[in-house]
């Protein structure tokens, strides 16, 4: 069993920039393929971004690609976000989501497996 919790999150005004952290406990992350999904009031849960286990490849959703880096250390059991630039339409709860399978790029969320509770982003003037 994996226990992911987010934190980082936060109210900050467009053009801003927050780290949003995902520790682990109960398993070590290093063989586990981490995403990061969002779901803003009255929308469908939407990828992220996601990091795989092995090589630390990562893919992004176009509407944050050259904004949001995901990361990973796997000796501290903890996968980031870092967002820049943020925009109003990034408001949303961030969930972290573990995906067994060490290799793979899924933006799928019913390959993943384990969630955490997530962290509000909120961004406004």
């Amino acid at each position: 069993q994996v226990q992911l919790v987010e934190s980082g999150g936060g109210l900050v005004q467009p053009g801003g920039s927050l780290r949003l952290s995902c520790a682990a406990s109960g398993r070590a992350l290093s063989t586990y393929t981490m995403a990061w999904f969002r779901q803003a009031p009255g929308k469908e849960r939407e990828f992220v971004a996601v990091i795989t286990a092995s090589d630390s490849s990562t893919k992004y959703a176009d509407s944050v690609k050259g904004r949001f880096t995901i990361s990973r250390d796997n000796a501290k059991n903890t996968v980031y976000l870092q967002t820049n630039n943020l925009k109003a339409e990034d408001t949303a709860v961030y969930y972290c989501a573990s995906n067994p399978l060490p290799n793979t790029l899924s933006n799928d969320p019913t390959y993943y497996n384990y969630w955490g509770q997530g962290t509000q982003v909120t961004v406004s003037s």
